[in-house]
C-alpha cells in the first residue's frame, strides 16, 4: 500500500491516480517511444522487436495506422509486456506534451554510430527533456564501416547526457537493429529503467487515459486510438474525451483483432464516438450518456468562450505574448518565472557566445531555460517544440526557409532572427521583464478638506473644499486625520450643488461619498489618487526579492 507521498508522485506524473486507487495499485507495462534522426534506424529497431516488416507493409514506407504496439519482451527468461508508440515525427509528441498528457514513460533515442548527433537527434532529446521523460540511448549501426560508438558517447556527454559506463546516469546500449545484435540488452535496460520508475495503476476501476491518434473512417466513422493509463476500458463503456463522447461499440488491439477490454498501458482503437477527438485529449468513463453529453458540451462551451474572449495574438508563442503573460500561483512577496528558449545559430561557437552574453541579465526572478541549442537554420521541428513548451525561437546568423516561416505563421509562432548580438540581448531582456508582475503605484491627482458633514438617505456625506488639483468619481481616496491615514477606498459619489458630476477642480466645493466609509470628521484631509501600473526592470525585481527574503530571515 502507498502513502500520501507516493500518491503525489504518481499524481505529478500522470494526474490520473486518485486516493481511492491506493489499495489497488498494480504494476503496469511501460509505454515507450522510439525517437531520433531520420534514417538512424528507428523503424528498423521497432521492426526487429515486433518481428514484422512494418515499413514494407505501409504506403510508401511511411509510419501510419494505430501508432502503438504491445510487445512481449523476454527479461531473465520471463515474458513481460511493454507498449511502443510509433509516433511519426515530433508534432504529435509535442501536441500531447502541450496538453499536459505525459503518455510516454521512457524515450528510446536512436543515434547512428556512423553518423553521430544530427539535428533531429537534438530535437528528440529536447522533446524528451521538456516532457520530463527518462532517456535511454540506442547507439545503432555498430556493424557498419565507419561506426564509432565512443565518439557518439563523447558527443552525447558534451550535451549533458553522460553514459552510465562513464559514471553518468544515462543508459547507452550499442546495437545493430538490422542484425539484431544486443537488442535484448537494450530491452532489458529499458525494462530496468521502467522497474525503477515503479509504474502502477488500478485496473479495478473505470478507465482514464489519453487519445494518441484520431481520424474519420469512411465506413466506421470517428476512430480514435486510446492509451489506457488507469482502470480498465470495456466494450459498452460510455466515454467522454474533449468535445467527443459516446458508447464504446468496439475495441481493436494493435493487430486489428476485436477485444472485450483494455487494461492499463494497453493501446486500443475505439469505435462509437460522436465525433473525432484531438490527439492529446484525456478520456474518462462516465456513468451515462447524459453525463457524457453534458461534460462534452461544457468542454465545447469553454473552448467557444476562450475563442470569443481571446484577444488578438493570445495563444501565440511570441516574445510579446510571453512578455504580457504573467504566471499564476506566485509565492507571497516573490515573483518567479521561466522563459523557455530555442536557440539556433550558425556555428557551434556562437552558442557559448550568445549564452555568455545573456549571463549579464539578472536571473533572480526570471530564469532562462535553453530547451534546444543547435546549429543550422530554423526547422518545422523547432516550431513544434516551441508550441509544446511555450518557448521562443531565437536565431543568430541563421535563416528560416519560406515553408518554415509559413508553418510558423499558421501555428502562431514567432521566429526572431538576429545579426547583432546586442539586439538579441535587448529583446530577451524585454521578454524577461514583461513576465514580471507590474508594480501598482498611487499617483496623486488632488486633495480636499472636509468642511462639514451632512446626513443623507444613503449615509453621511462629506462637504468638502477642493484645495489642490481635482477629485474625480471612481478615483482612490486616502482619508487623513491629524496626519494619520484612517481609511483608504474609492470615491463612490461626487456632487456639486446637488448635481452629480464626474470631477471637481481646486477652489470649488463639493459633496463626497464613499461606499464603505462615512465616519467623517470636520478637518479631515482627503487625498485623491489614481492607481497606475508600472513595469519593473530585472534589477528592481531582484532588489524586491532580496527584501522579501530578508523579511523572512533568508539571506541570499
Amino acid at each position: 500500500m502507498l502513502n500520501q507521498s507516493d500518491l503525489k508522485q504518481w499524481q505529478k506524473k500522470k494526474k490520473l491516480v486518485d486516493e481511492d486507487d491506493l489499495d489497488n495499485l498494480e504494476q503496469r507495462p511501460p509505454v515507450l517511444t522510439i525517437m531520433g534522426h531520420v534514417d538512424h534506424g528507428k523503424t528498423t529497431l521497432l521492426d526487429h522487436i515486433r518481428k514484422t516488416r512494418v515499413a514494407a507493409t505501409e504506403a510508401g514506407g511511411i509510419t501510419q495506422g494505430i501508432g502503438a504496439y504491445k510487445v512481449m519482451v523476454s527479461v531473465d527468461g520471463k515474458k513481460q509486456p511493454c507498449v511502443f508508440l510509433d509516433t511519426p515525427g515530433h508534432e504529435a509528441f509535442g501536441a500531447m506534451r502541450a496538453r499536459g498528457a505525459r503518455v510516454t514513460d521512457i524515450a528510446i533515442i536512436v543515434v547512428a554510430a556512423d553518423d553521430g548527433i544530427r539535428p533531429q537527434t537534438n530535437e528528440a532529446i529536447a522533446h524528451a527533456k521538456a516532457a520530463g521523460v527518462p532517456i535511454v540511448i540506442a547507439i545503432n549501426k555498430i556493424d557498419k564501416d565507419g561506426a564509432n560508438p565512443q565518439r557518439v558517447m563523447q558527443d552525447l556527454s558534451s550535451i549533458g547526457l553522460m553514459p552510465e559506463d562513464w559514471g553518468g546516469d544515462t543508459p547507452m546500449v550499442q546495437i545493430s537493429a538490422l542484425k539484431g545484435d544486443n537488442i535484448n540488452d537494450l530491452l532489458e535496460t529499458v525494462m530496468l529503467v521502467a522497474e525503477l520508475q515503479e509504474l502502477k495503476a488500478n485496473p479495478h476501476r473505470s478507465a482514464k487515459g489519453t487519445v494518441i491518434e484520431a481520424g474519420l473512417d469512411k465506413s466506421k466513422g470517428p476512430v480514435a486510438t486510446f492509451i489506457v493509463q488507469n482502470g480498465t476500458l470495456k466494450r459498452g463503456d460510455i466515454v467522454v474525451c474533449g468535445e467527443a463522447f459516446g458508447k464504446v461499440r468496439a475495441l481493436f488491439d494493435d493487430g486489428g483483432s476485436q477485444v472485450k477490454e483494455a487494461e492499463p498501458s494497453m493501446p486500443v482503437q475505439v469505435i462509437g464516438l460522436s465525433n473525432v477527438p484531438s490527439a492529446g485529449d484525456e478520456f474518462e468513463v462516465v456513468p451515462s450518456l447524459d453525463t457524457a453529453r453534458e461534460k462534452a458540451e461544457v468542454h465545447a462551451e469553454l473552448l467557444r468562450n476562450e475563442r470569443i474572449t481571446a484577444k488578438a495574438g493570445d495563444g501565440k508563442v511570441t516574445l510579446s505574448s510571453l512578455a504580457s503573460a504573467v504566471s499564476a500561483g506566485k509565492l507571497s512577496g516573490l515573483d518567479l518565472h521561466q522563459l523557455n528558449i530555442i536557440m539556433k545559430v550558425d556555428l557551434q561557437g556562437s552558442i557559448e557566445a550568445v549564452r555568455q552574453a545573456l549571463q549579464v541579465l539578472p536571473r533572480d526572478n526570471v530564469t532562462l531555460k535553453f530547451l534546444l541549442q543547435a546549429t543550422g537554420d530554423v526547422s518545422t521541428s523547432d516550431i513544434d517544440l516551441a508550441i509544446a513548451s511555450e518557448a521562443v525561437i531565437l536565431g543568430f546568423n541563421v535563416k528560416a526557409p519560406g515553408p518554415v516561416r509559413s508553418y510558423a505563421e499558421n501555428k502562431g509562432v514567432e521566429i526572431r532572427l538576429y545579426r547583432v548580438i546586442y539586439d538579441l540581448i535587448d529583446d530577451v531582456r524585454k521578454a524577461m521583464e514583461g513576465l514580471l508582475e507590474p508594480v501598482e503605484e498611487q499617483e496623486k491627482i488632488g486633495s480636499a478638506e472636509v468642511r462639514a458633514v451632512f446626513s443623507s438617505g444613503s449615509g453621511r456625506i462629506a462637504g468638502c473644499m477642493v484645495t489642490e488639483g481635482k477629485v474625480m468619481k471612481g478615483c482612490g481616496v486616502k482619508v487623513l486625520r491629524k496626519g494619520k491615514t484612517v481609511h483608504v477606498g474609492a470615491l463612490d459619489s461626487l456632487r456639486r450643488v446637488k448635481e452629480i458630476v464626474k470631477e471637481v477642480s481646486a477652489g470649488l466645493e463639493c459633496g463626497i461619498g464613499m461606499e464603505d466609509y462615512d465616519d467623517w470628521d470636520e478637518g479631515d484631509i482627503l487625498e485623491a489618487f489614481n492607481t497606475v501600473q508600472r513595469s519593473r526592470t530585472l534589477e528592481e525585481a531582484s532588489a524586491s526579492m532580496a527584501a522579501a527574503l530578508e523579511e523572512v530571515g533568508i539571506d541570499l
